[in-house]
């Protein structure tokens, strides 16, 4: 692990306790409080650098109060333009930033723009409000006011999900300032449950990483190896990477659920990222919040068993980054100006990728994905509703080996980064899986496939669901 990496754990294993600290305080004291700790952590690691997160807040505030009823696409626009203001600095003669001050502005940007959003939604909603003349019950995930600067800068630097997320609305951050009987809702228990796997992921990242090292990738021996080292190579690769940010996820979501924070009652059907969406009124009594169940999932950020063992791509990227993905399908993937849904995921793809940096490797894996998606859904629509029951099984089965090696192959740019070694490794590999994908979008066009956005009910109800992998 590198500086940085035990640096990261560190703030992460803090979390915890700090959590437990603030899970009872009152509203004032969570707010200040937590902003507190959160501003001294973005101090300490960043230096002078929070400059650039004091600048980014300020900037979006100001669109806000200048342009309520458009401040989403413009602080948008904002957030990512100074997101390539910020990679450019070093070519501008400017100090480079650290890189936990890159990871607070990712989060930053996310959060700014939800929030011009949710200021977006209260100002239309007041405007319908009085061209109809009369007022409206509370609306599900509305904000209540637009929030002040002060205010803002509290929800930027709440230390909770600071540097590594998880990302949460700003709603979902007002729920937990002035959540009733925080003290009846559970923490401990289901921070356990979450918490007990994290240490065997780590062990298993040590010694992935230290058995095959991405190093050795980079050096000219690497392709003297046999055509079947090279592919095998790319597996604990991706293995060693998700056992980073297993543990690191992990970590964060016990951050939350030791301080209470996103926690609904299991009622509210809460989504990852948005909150829920169903209206709950709070208890009136500790008794009854007491006999409440409640669970953490608008701050889940991974479910390791579906991301590893769910059938198709496009499965395994809503288990990954649950909240990001819940971001980038909420405001960039409906607002694509596009109707297709393989355009429409390669926007966001583009997006995403732009989102977390400037390397080659982010554009070159994300930027697959679409073919993958394309050649997935189209032979599946083709292929799959054809075969008996076994025969669906047996496909289920190798669907999802392919897709595991697909996810194998794109990571090999996420970590690479560079283009040349990316490019390297891929064709040292024969681009397999590029041309594999292809080979099944030609398949399954001259089948007859039909798109992913016309066979969303199908593929529903056909698909092989986690449960039923377990239970094989």
């Amino acid at each position: 692990m590198s500086p940085e990496e035990w640096t990261y754990l560190v703030v992460l294993l803090i979390s915890i306790p700090i959590g437990f600290l603030f899970k009872k305080a009152g509203p004032g004291l969570k707010r200040w409080g937590a902003a507190a700790v959160g501003l001294g952590l973005t101090l300490f690691t960043c230096g002078p650098h929070t400059l650039h997160s004091l600048v980014t807040i300020l900037g979006t505030w100001a669109l806000i109060q200048a342009q309520p009823c458009s401040c989403h696409a413009l602080a948008l626009a904002w957030t990512f333009s100074y997101l390539l203001f910020f990679r450019a600095l070093s070519l501008l003669g400017l100090p480079t930033p650290t890189p936990f001050t890159n990871a607070v502005q990712l989060l930053l940007t996310l959060k700014l723009v939800s929030l011009a959003s949710e200021v977006q939604d209260l100002h239309l909603a007041q405007r319908k409000e009085m061209a109809s003349g009369f007022s409206k019950g509370p609306t599900l995930g509305l904000l209540p006011d637009v929030p002040s600067l002060m205010e803002t800068l509290s929800y930027s630097y709440c230390y909770v999900g600071i540097m590594t997320g998880p990302f949460f609305r700003y709603r979902t951050y007002l729920d937990w300032l002035e959540q009733p009987f925080p003290g009846a809702v559970p923490s401990l228990r289901p921070l356990l449950r979450r918490a007990w796997p994290a240490p065997l992921f780590g062990l298993l990242f040590l010694l992935s990483s230290h058995l095959f090292p991405l190093e050795a990738v980079r050096e000219d021996a690497f392709y003297a190896r046999p055509l079947p080292a090279r592919l095998f190579y790319m597996i604990p690769v991706f293995f060693a990477f998700r056992m980073r940010f297993y543990v690191a996820w992990i970590a964060a979501e016990c951050g939350c659920i030791a301080a209470g924070f996103g926690a609904y009652p299991v009622a509210a059907k809460a989504r990852a990222g948005g909150g829920p969406t169903l209206q709950c009124p709070p208890p009136s009594s500790p008794e009854k919040a007491a006999s409440l169940e409640y669970d953490y999932e608008t701050i889940r950020n991974i479910d390791c068993y579906s991301t590893d063992f769910c059938v198709r791509v496009r499965d395994g990227m809503r288990y990954w980054n649950m909240t990001v993905q819940w971001w980038l399908a909420q405001y960039i993937y409906k607002n694509a100006p596009f109707r297709s849904y393989v355009l429409r995921s390669a926007w966001t793809m583009l997006l995403s990728a732009y989102w977390h940096g400037l390397h080659p490797g982010y554009y070159l894996s994300f930027l697959t994905i679409p073919l993958c998606l394309a050649a997935e859904g189209r032979l599946e629509s083709a292929l799959r509703g054809r075969l008996s029951p076994g025969g669906q099984k047996a496909w289920d089965w190798v669907h999802w080996f392919l897709k595991m090696r697909a996810y194998d192959y794109m990571c090999m740019g996420f970590v690479l980064l560079s283009m040349s070694d990316t490019l390297r490794y891929w064709a040292s590999i024969y681009y397999c899986i590029h041309l594999l994908a292809l080979v099944a979008l030609g398949l399954g066009l001259a089948l007859g496939g039909g798109s992913p956005s016309r066979r969303k009910t199908a593929s529903q109800a056909t698909s092989l669901a986690p449960e039923k992998l377990r239970e094989e």
